[in-house]
């Protein structure tokens, strides 16, 4: 959605005072640990944009709690794998050759929404070092959430989100479906419903740019509206509105194993 559309679409504009209210009446308190998945543009008008978002969640969280986004860069990978683009073979060895390394502090969020990479320059905020699915985290805990991401199996128990379901945190989808609830892929994990293949990524290791193959597993999130669907009907999932955007608040350990049993009794 555009700029002018979302004015269009909006019948007044969304203060911080406004979200921070919304995001009190859904259910987000202080102290809690939160993970967020977001579409500012599902809002409506935001007065101060994504700065305006975050700015609420952290008022509401307070000093003790921590707020986390997802921050992928998905196009630090194996050129061979791309799809919708793909690119040439012939680029393929360019592409391994010279990409720039992953750095925390200046690579972007790809796919994430302009709230996830506002966040990235937050005072405070730091990043987990992984190439592909690092995570940024704010407050109280955010080194314990972020620190020693392991390269192999990026969305497993070693990585951020087995830190997050160790401080049962909440899930807040902001405006977005589950399809992007991140927090499904560690179901995958855990339920060994997924084929392993090698990843690769240009990381720096002892000072050396390096090619870098890893191990991972052909996640996949096209059911995951419908496991979504599923969980609600035997969960508390707190649905409200907020501006324009549909949202829901919810336990991520309970969708982890929630998604863990159903995967797994797909897979039997």
């Amino acid at each position: 959605m555009n700029k002018y559309e979302v004015l269009k679409s909006s019948n007044e504009p969304i203060t911080v005072s406004r979200l921070i209210e919304g995001f009190k009446n859904i259910g987000i308190e202080e102290g809690m640990t939160l993970i967020v998945h977001s579409s500012l543009s599902s809002i409506g008008w935001v007065c101060g944009g994504a700065v305006a978002v975050i700015d609420s969640l952290i008022e509401c969280i307070g000093k003790k709690g921590n707020l986390v986004m997802p921050s992928h860069s998905g196009d630090y990978s194996e050129p061979s794998y791309w799809c919708n683009p793909s690119v040439p073979k012939e680029w393929y060895d360019a592409i391994r050759n010279e990409m720039p390394v992953f750095n925390p502090k200046i690579t972007p969020c790809r796919g994430m929404g302009v709230i996830a990479q506002t966040f990235l320059n937050y005072d405070g905020v730091i990043r987990s070092n992984h190439p592909q699915v690092s995570f940024s985290a704010y407050g109280r805990d955010k080194e314990f959430i972020t620190d020693n991401h392991k390269l192999d199996y990026g969305l497993s128990d070693t990585s951020p989100l087995g830190r997050l379901y160790e401080l049962d945190a909440k899930v807040l989808l902001l405006g977005v479906l589950y399809t992007n609830n991140t927090s499904f892929h560690l179901g995958e994990y855990r339920s060994n419903c997924r084929d392993e293949y090698i990843e690769y990524a240009p990381i720096l290791e002892n000072g050396e740019r390096l090619w870098k193959g890893f191990k991972e597993l052909e996640i996949d999130s096209d059911g995951f509206e419908y496991i979504g669907e599923c969980f609600e009907k035997e969960y508390n999932v707190l649905n409200y509105k907020i501006g324009n955007a549909n949202c829901k608040l919810f336990s991520q350990r309970e969708c982890v194993d929630f998604a863990t049993k159903f995967l797994s009794f797909k897979r039997s």
